[in-house]
């Protein structure tokens, strides 16, 4: 952003227990509350410039014994205004620029002599609209000329972009300079932009975006400077409160104005500065009619009082809201386009299962129905859910043996690649009926490839159930009573390894029980339709 700059020594303002005031051997003569600020400056730089001051010193009886004290409560722009016109009557070097020539040109009203002050403030009100409109009608009308005709300057630093590669004029040039404003300055430039529907509104949609980047933080790095400033932190929520809400507020209602990952990370902002339901609402529905454009890490919403865990309960807000639209009828280009998004995001919401299933205080009750919040029919294939429930049982070891096999009873064994069967085949993570179940189904496919259907197991698959079987007896019998053995006698792992040879018979006796028991009960979970 350009900028002007005015003066020529350096800053000599500091701050002393809540008091502004500057490094000089004179003592100070003059005291300025404005608000909450308290200033300890000098006549006669001051006086020297400023009319109302002059006035306002003339009519007290103060002979120069003590400081003279002013309230300036009213000024135009509050204490920045105020500063930055007092380091100018000090000449203290100051740049003024699009972000606060308003707020300087009012306050330096302050310094005219024709007109009456009446000893209040509340006559310079008047000068801040008479500047500021014609100002933002400047800004307004440079925004909707053609890009081709702008021959001004003008801030662009987005990454990889060179103005030397790209002679001509981004549409969005203006976007980043208008972000230096106010609040209510934007919302007001923004709104009547889009009251004349000359820039459509994927554009509107980028100006909003600059301005949440460059004023409302990542919610991560926003938690670590709040705990450094506790005493603020209510005041910094609600301004993030607002100019969220605000923002929110200004989204275009056409689809595609803003991309869901810009409404994911709204939502991220609105979890951590406690905005209102409605908000939230808002931002969920929308995100969800474009949940197909999200990634994985954006559903990864992290939870206000601890940004560590994951709000998994809005990010499944997010899918039932895309779910929602196959709920309604629709055209048949409108059903394959949504077919289509629904592809994407299976994709996505599995590898979403698979980062949210290594948090340590996710409970089994709410993993399964994340997991069962897809609809069955969406996945065409199981290998994502697999990876999920590994990960989940890799992070809970302390799971029991029904808690694994109501978990593991998700996968449909049909669904997965031959790579992932393989993987689960060895995997000790896995129950014994799940490993039967992936046995089997291989044992079947190569029956029918063979044309040996009705076929028993093969060596190999007998063995891999052998050596799974024995591990788990082992485990069983080192929990029992090895620490009561009398010394000398092999210990109970030893036996069971001795004798785990001739346990063929059994081991086959029962992988036929439990192959008998998934053709009655079928091959992994029922098909779930929502």
């Amino acid at each position: 952003m350009k900028y002007m700059k005015l003066g020529t020594k350096p800053d000599i303002f500091y701050t002393e227990e809540a008091v502004r005031s500057v490094l000089s051997d004179v003592p100070t003569d003059l005291i300025i509350h404005i608000n909450n600020t308290k200033y300890l400056l000098h006549k006669f730089p001051l006086l020297l410039k400023c009319g109302l001051l002059q006035r306002l010193c003339s009519d007290t009886d103060d002979e120069g014994s003590h400081p003279i004290p002013i309230a300036l409560h009213e000024i135009p722009g509050g204490e920045e205004a105020f500063e930055l016109c007092a380091k100018f009557c000090y000449g203290i070097a100051i740049n003024v620029s699009a972000h606060n020539f308003v707020q300087a040109i009012s306050s330096a009203r302050l310094e005219g002599h024709d007109h009456d002050i009446g000893g209040s403030m509340e006559a310079i009100g008047w000068s801040e609209n008479r500047i500021v409109q014609p100002c933002m009608d400047s800004i307004v009308e440079k925004i909707l000329i053609h890009p081709s005709k702008v021959t001004w300057s003008y801030t662009y630093t987005r990454p990889g972009y060179n103005k030397k590669q790209h002679p001509s004029v981004p549409k969005d040039w203006w976007t980043e300079d208008v972000a230096e404003l106010d609040l209510d300055l934007f919302r007001s430039i923004i709104s009547t932009v889009r009251s004349t529907k000359t820039i459509p509104p994927p554009l509107i949609g980028e100006a909003l975006h600059v301005y949440t980047c460059k004023h409302l933080p990542d919610p991560l790095e926003a938690h670590s400077s709040t705990q450094s400033s506790a005493s603020r932190a209510e005041e910094t929520l609600a301004k993030q409160r607002r100019i969220l809400e605000s923002i929110v507020g200004m989204i275009p209602g056409e689809p595609g104005s803003v991309s869901c990952r810009f409404l994911l990370r709204l939502l991220k902002v609105a979890n951590y500065a406690g905005a209102s339901a409605s908000t939230k609402a808002e931002l969920i529905r929308r995100a969800g009619r474009q949940l197909d454009e999200a990634e994985p890490t954006d559903l990864l919403i992290p939870l206000p009082s601890d940004p560590q865990s994951y709000d998994v309960g809005a990010a499944e807000a997010v899918l039932e809201n895309f779910l929602a639209q196959f709920r309604r009828p629709m055209a048949p280009e409108e059903n394959r386009r949504l077919n289509e998004a629904m592809e994407k995001v299976t994709k996505t919401f599995d590898s979403y299962l698979q980062v949210v299933a290594g948090v340590p205080d996710l409970p089994l009750a709410k993993f399964i129905d994340l997991v069962e919040s897809l609809p069955e029919i969406a996945r065409k294939d199981h290998d994502g859910i697999y990876q999920a429930i590994d990960t989940y049982l890799k992070e809970h070891s302390e799971l029991g043996k029904e808690e694994k096999k109501s978990l593991c009873r998700m996968i449909d064994c049909r669904k997965l690649s031959p790579e992932i069967r393989a993987q689960a085949v060895t995997n000790d993570r896995m129950p014994l009926r799940t490993i039967v179940q992936l046995l089997f189904l291989e044992h079947e496919r190569s029956g029918r490839a063979s044309g040996s259907q009705g076929a028993p197991l093969d060596r190999t698959s007998v063995d891999i159930l052998n050596t799974r079987i024995a591990k788990q007896e082992s485990r069983k019998a080192e929990r029992g009573s090895e620490g009561h053995r009398p010394r000398g006698e092999p210990t109970q792992h030893e036996r069971t390894a001795s004798v785990g040879m001739t346990r063929s018979l059994s081991v086959s006796k029962q992988v036929n029980e439990e192959i008998a028991d998934d053709k009655s009960g079928g091959m992994g979970r029922k098909s779930k339709t929502k």
